[in-house]
């Protein structure tokens, strides 16, 4: 099986070129906007200035069995565009669309798309997860444009017979995380108290393991064609008891203040950080047994393993 990957350089596709590099009877090229400083043995690299350029895709002679497309414009925490959603377009609507036309002409069977639950909304009601076909009701830019990305791709393949399938994961954790998922954890490492002792939402979460392993079945199991998936480890947690498993794979006490929910909200609105106070009090559920149904799949990765890894990654490479 021949595979190009975007977005290798990122979170996600750097996990999936090392997993696909190891795996017999898979070659692997990667399409980057740079060459990288080390690449995986058994991966090649093509180097390219603009994902919507016909320089993009490779011109080589076999054609690819399979699209992974993990570039994108991410979800951006203070963004300073003027326009927003025109900014997402460019790459994750305009660009993604360009590169899965020429996909489609060069004879591709597969187009892998990574999207995001973003696509479902922000946030789910206690016991009400979000399912892949629930109507999707994006509430900000970056998840506007996944829509609209899917909506397009989903039409590509009515047009060109290309098998379409979509990727909607929760929030990824793992070796190397950044941003807030970072920022917990080093609160916690300086043993820093925190108000979130008191919080009973439920959250999805998926492993970078778990969602590489998604990813890689979905580029061979006849089951994804044309089918839209979500994932996460199967598992939903608070923020509260995902804050103390993650202080105890860090081998420290967790200080967590049991402040309550509705004072948390209160304070973040008051300060303008709702969609923060949304993330760390509101649940964001979903269902996947239509995934592990349809792909006869089952996320390897237990949540305690996967914060275990996470934390040692942190430990070994934390600037002292």
């Amino acid at each position: 099986m021949r595979v190009l990957l975007t977005g290798g350089s990122g979170f996600v596709g750097k996990a999936v070129l090392e997993r696909m590099a190891t795996m017999p009877g898979v070659e692997v090229v990667a399409a980057m906007r740079r060459q990288p400083a080390t690449l995986p043995t058994g991966a090649s690299v093509h180097v390219f200035d603009d994902l919507g350029s016909e320089a993009a895709w490779p011109q080589q002679a076999a054609p690819f069995d399979v699209v992974v497309h993990c570039a994108s414009r991410v979800h951006v925490m203070n963004e300073v565009a003027a326009d927003p959603l025109a900014e997402f377009r460019k790459v994750n609507v305009h660009a993604t669309l360009a590169f899965a036309r020429r996909a489609a002409a060069a004879g591709t069977r597969r187009f892998v798309f990574i999207s995001s639950i973003k696509v479902n909304g922000e946030g789910t009601e206690a016991g009400k997860p979000y399912r892949a076909e629930d109507t999707p009701a994006p509430q900000d830019p970056y998840g506007v444009s996944k829509r609209e990305a899917e909506e397009q791709l989903r039409q590509l393949g009515a047009e060109t017979g290309m098998e379409i399938c979509i990727i909607r994961p929760v929030l990824v954790y793992g070796p190397g995380v950044k941003a807030n998922f970072h920022n917990m954890m080093r609160w916690l490492d300086k043993q820093v108290p925190l108000p979130f002792g008191a919080i009973d939402n439920r959250r999805s979460l998926v492993a970078l393991d778990n969602l590489v392993d998604l990813i890689i079945r979905c580029c061979s199991h006849p089951g994804a064609a044309n089918q839209t998936f979500l994932v996460s480890d199967g598992r939903d947690v608070s923020t509260t008891e995902l804050l103390r498993q993650m202080a105890s794979a860090l081998g420290k006490p967790s200080r967590l203040i049991p402040v309550p929910s509705s004072l948390l909200v209160l304070g973040a609105n008051l300060l303008g950080r709702r969609a923060l106070s949304q993330r760390l009090c509101g649940s964001l559920q979903v269902d996947i047994s239509q995934t592990c149904q349809r792909l006869e799949w089952v996320p390897p990765v237990t949540l305690e393993n996967a914060l275990r890894r996470t934390a040692e990654y942190y430990l070994e490479n934390k600037q002292k």
